[in-house]
């Protein structure tokens, strides 16, 4: 297995245990809470998924350019533009078929993974530094979980793994 490889699939394992984590949270919804204090994880959420996304995507990156040195960006437009455009493009494609239909932008008709992408760009930093947020903040969780899902299943596309038995019962 080359470095590319082993590296790229470590990135992308650490993108899917976030969310992992991320889904284990339970349901909050801040208008039915009576107050702020009562949202225990207000923000963790946003900067964790902002986060597996940026790590998604550099997995890509490091499989695309053969390249384990990626951009030390946190910026998830410039992440995704630096995939190969065949990338982008396989990304793109399969978002407007699975994930645009079910999460659809109002302002937009043709409704692309990099509109989701820029929509969430700096969101790691934002909703990390959230005591210092000095704009209006949004964020769609689940069009992002659901773009990241998308990502991760077709970053595990790109490869597969085999057990490997050692030779003669010894171990390798």
């Amino acid at each position: 297995m080359s470095a590319r490889l082993s590296t790229a699939i470590r990135i992308g394992d650490a993108a899917r245990a976030i969310l992992r984590k991320t889904k284990s949270f339970p349901d909050q919804r801040f208008e039915e809470a009576e107050d702020w204090a009562d949202c225990e994880h207000v923000g963790v959420e946003p900067m964790l998924l902002a986060l597996s996304m940026e790590l998604a995507l550099k997995a890509w990156f490091v499989f695309d350019h053969d390249d384990p040195n990626v951009a030390k960006s946190h910026d998830l437009t410039k992440l995704f533009d630096a995939l190969l455009p065949e990338s982008q493009q396989r990304l793109d494609e399969e978002f407007k078929r699975s994930v645009s239909p079910r999460h659809p932008s109002g302002f937009l008709v043709d409704y692309g993974i990099r509109d989701i992408l820029s929509q969430h760009k700096d969101a790691f930093v934002d909703w990390r530094y959230l005591h210092e947020a000095k704009k209006s903040m949004s964020f769609d969780q689940s069009a992002i979980e659901a773009a990241l899902e998308l990502v991760l299943s077709e970053f595990r596309k790109r490869y597969r793994t085999e057990r490997v038995k050692p030779l003669f019962g010894h171990p390798l």
